[in-house]
């Protein structure tokens, strides 16, 4: 199963993914991890979400860039976290692919799928504000767009998460609480 959660900044998509993960049952638990940590910031946040999660029996597994290079246990439950900035890293890393993010990111997430039972992916809804913005922005909103709509297509369930309220897009999503 292949499940798509989006939704805006503080939206509860994450808790929602990773309560979809618990529901999934007892399989092994993999948490991809792709904020790349360039700042004291960012390092708290990392090690914020790794307390959030630690009661919950996840292995984070951090990926930066070359998602399809990664060895899954072939049973286990995959949470994705997230494509904004997997993104955001293959094309600005220096080990990045580039202008070749699009192609190389479905690649990465066709091989997750392929390799795992049940792969859920989170993603930012950040197109609807109507800016305008320059060039090198446009282009990664553009990619990240383009690998959106392509693993919508995939998914079984696309879910969006708005106010903590799984709205579901496409397939049959359980119902799972967004609040702790």
């Amino acid at each position: 199963m292949l499940h798509l959660i989006t939704g805006g900044s503080g939206s509860g998509k994450s808790v929602y993914a990773e309560n979809c993960i618990l529901k999934l049952g007892l399989k092994e638990r993999i948490y991809i991890a792709t904020m790349y940590p360039f700042d004291e910031e960012s390092h708290r946040r990392i090690a914020r979400h790794r307390e959030m999660r630690k009661e919950k029996n996840f292995q984070t597994i951090e990926c930066f860039t070359g998602l399809k290079s990664l060895e899954l246990p072939p049973d286990s439950n995959v949470l994705l976290e997230c494509m904004s900035n997997l993104t955001a890293n293959e094309i600005y890393q220096q080990d990045g692919a580039g202008e070749h993010t699009v192609r190389e990111i479905l690649e990465g997430v066709r091989h997750l799928r392929d390799h795992c039972a049940n792969l859920v992916i989170v993603s930012n809804e950040i197109f609807s504000d109507g800016m305008d913005y320059d060039a090198e922005t446009m282009r990664y909103q553009r990619y990240l767009g383009d690998i959106n709509c392509q693993i919508a297509a995939w998914a079984d369930c696309v879910t969006e998460v708005v106010y903590g309220i799984p709205i579901t897009i496409k397939g049959e999503s359980l119902q799972y609480e967004t609040t702790d």
